[in-house]
């Protein structure tokens, strides 16, 4: 009797499927080996423009020093032209900031054939287009969704902290300046006792006008408020994260075969402190006889 031919179809089907998984699962992992590399370049184009808008602003400072101290002096020279012995001393000055102006200008040049800011601009404006639209041909499941969040709460702690740092860092140097100014005014004013235009009531001026402006930015910006606010966020994610991971708090209640539903609840306490964040950024943002934050910082 002759072999059928179908005798070994089911055999033939099986090894198709897995060819096919396989090849699928292949062409998954290429995707996110694609995707994981294009999330690379972008970041490591976000740091060369960082890096660069960082050399622009330096060599614009540098260049605006150097001329303000030219004209300083030029200015001074003309003013005192008849008296060599003042306005030596401050054209000598004023040349040694112009010229180490000039030369930090000179350093902070970005070298020839690099990439210009345009040009960095559009690579990553690119790359980043890119990223979306390979983003959103994959689908990460809920669980992979999930333990990302988890992986990228430290990232979220680490930049509220350094937030708070460098808002507290603001506010203590604003505040330090108005202490020290207002003591100086004060002191100078004590010296000068004639109603004549003198360098003492120059130096009043100056102080008085860099005092106001340091208690201006300090009112309107709130930069304590910032830095107290940004650390509580900080703190309460931390302490969710090591809750989370010890199994402490909202998480004792779940044992090693639940670690689905104590991911779940972690991201939801997590979003709920960052929302507040944002709820609170925002009312920082308001006029003053608008909105106040609830929980305001305690007095410095």
């Amino acid at each position: 009797m002759a072999r059928s031919l179908d005798d070994d179809a089911p055999r033939r089907i099986s090894d198709a499927d897995e060819q096919l998984s396989a090849e699928q699962r292949q062409a998954e992992a290429d995707e996110r080996a694609s995707l994981r590399k294009l999330r690379h370049n972008v970041k490591q184009t976000e740091r060369a423009l960082v890096r660069r808008r960082k050399r622009i602003r330096t060599v614009s400072l540098a260049l605006t020093l150097a001329s303000g101290a030219v004209l300083t002096g030029l200015l001074w020279t003309v003013l005192t032209w008849g008296s060599p012995s003042r306005f030596l001393r401050v054209d000598i000055t004023c040349g040694v900031v112009a010229l180490v102006s000039g030369v930090a200008a000179w350093v902070a040049v970005p070298p020839r054939g690099h990439l210009n800011l345009a040009e960095l601009e559009d690579i990553l404006e690119k790359n980043r287009e890119a990223l979306r639209f390979l983003s959103a041909l994959i689908h990460p499941t809920l669980k992979e969704r999930r333990s990302l969040y988890r992986e990228d709460v430290a990232g979220v702690i680490e930049q509220h902290r350094t937030d708070s740092r460098r808002y507290r860092l603001i506010h203590n140097t604003l505040q330090n300046l108005i202490m020290i100014g207002a003591a100086s005014t004060t002191t100078v004013a004590a010296l000068d006792t004639r109603n004549q235009f003198t360098w003492q009531n120059i130096t009043i001026v100056a102080i008085g006008f860099t005092v106001t402006m340091a208690a201006a930015f300090t009112g309107y910006y709130k930069y304590r408020e910032r830095s107290y606010f940004l650390l509580q966020t900080a703190d309460a994610i931390e302490e969710e994260a090591n809750a989370f991971t010890l199994g402490v708090g909202p998480y004792s209640d779940f044992d090693a075969d639940q670690e689905q539903q104590a991911l779940k609840l972690f991201t939801q306490r997590v979003e709920e402190h960052r929302n507040e964040q944002r709820r609170r950024q925002q009312q920082l943002d308001q006029p003053a006889d608008q909105a106040a934050p609830s929980g305001q910082p305690p007095a410095a």
